[in-house]
């Protein structure tokens, strides 16, 4: 059987107990995480089994596997379950004075910093029951997105994967690396020679995905491999290890210019060719017309470009 058209068949009273048994893989887990009893969960694999024509969940000594079938039906029932939880959250409009809602934003330390809270601010005075959750961007940002369970992701269109280029997107600022280094360096004049990018000890940021920050991998197609000698998971902190050290390190220009450690960094030009960075906004599809996300979508997008 088509598992779409089977789909299309399916009393949507059996979507959200299907959803638990694909995922707890045990009527009674199941039954507890929905809340209903284990002789209704067990009425309803039996008629889920019958509706597809397959046993779906399987016994194998002490535990409970699912079958290829079962295994088949994970994404598309979730897929249908956001949907619907979407459907019945999605209001005809939208009054920013007076409605609430929370969103789950993906961006990092540093995308906060110069984009959101500046956006908070501006959030508290004209949506005051509107509330924002920023997590940062990780190895599961793809797949949260995907799946809908993040309402936008911020981050640099130079680093995103193939999948996530067919997401609804909008570009929204850009930003250029500049170089940064203690103002009383010692070895370090009003220019970066590219010979010190790998004598002089350098500040890495790291991503939590584990891949490397895009100036970084610029650098490597250039040969250039410097001597890290600090790495860090936070843009924003990378500023602030700089003074009183002989590090150097590539910062964001927004960045720098806004940190207090500003006043004691001397800010230079890279002394190889850097691409710049285009911070852009994606969103699931779902969200595309939902009046709500697309009050944000606006307020993101008008804030930035008055940065």
């Amino acid at each position: 059987m088509d598992i779409s058209d089977a789909l299309r068949r399916m009393d949507l009273n059996l979507v959200v107990p299907l959803n638990a048994l694909l995922e707890q893989r045990h009527v009674t887990r199941a039954a507890e995480s929905v809340g209903i009893g284990q002789s209704a969960m067990s009425a309803a694999l039996g008629r889920l089994r019958r509706l597809f024509g397959d046993p779906l969940l399987v016994r194998n000594g002490r535990v409970h596997e699912l079958t290829p079938m079962g295994q088949s039906l994970i994404e598309p029932v979730r897929t249908v379950l956001v949907g619907l939880e979407q459907m019945l959250a999605t209001s005809p409009h939208f009054d920013p004075a007076t409605d609430e809602r929370t969103f789950t934003i993906v961006a990092s330390d540093y995308v906060t910093l110069i984009l959101l809270r500046p956006l908070l601010e501006r959030l508290y005075r004209e949506a005051p029951h509107v509330a924002v959750n920023v997590i940062p961007v990780s190895g599961t940002t793809e797949v949260e997105l995907e799946r809908s369970q993040v309402d936008l992701v911020i981050m640099p269109h130079e680093i995103i994967s193939p999948a996530m280029a067919h997401f609804p997107q909008r570009a929204l600022y850009t930003d250029r690396y500049v170089a940064a280094v203690w103002n009383e360096h010692r070895e370090v004049s009003d220019i970066l020679e590219v010979g010190q990018l790998t004598t002089l000890r350098y500040v890495r940021y790291h991503s939590t995905s584990g891949g490397p920050a895009f100036v970084d991998v610029q650098l490597a197609r250039l040969g250039i491999h410097p001597n890290v000698a600090l790495s860090t998971l936070s843009f924003t902190l990378v500023p602030w290890m700089l003074p009183g050290t002989s590090l150097f390190a590539f910062v964001h220009e927004r960045l720098v210019n806004s940190t207090p450690a500003r006043r004691e960094l001397k800010v230079l030009e890279p002394p190889v060719p850097l691409e710049p960075l285009v911070e852009t906004m994606f969103w699931h599809p779902l969200f595309h017309n939902d009046p709500a996300h697309y009050w944000l979508r606006e307020c993101v997008t008008k804030l930035a470009a008055s940065l």
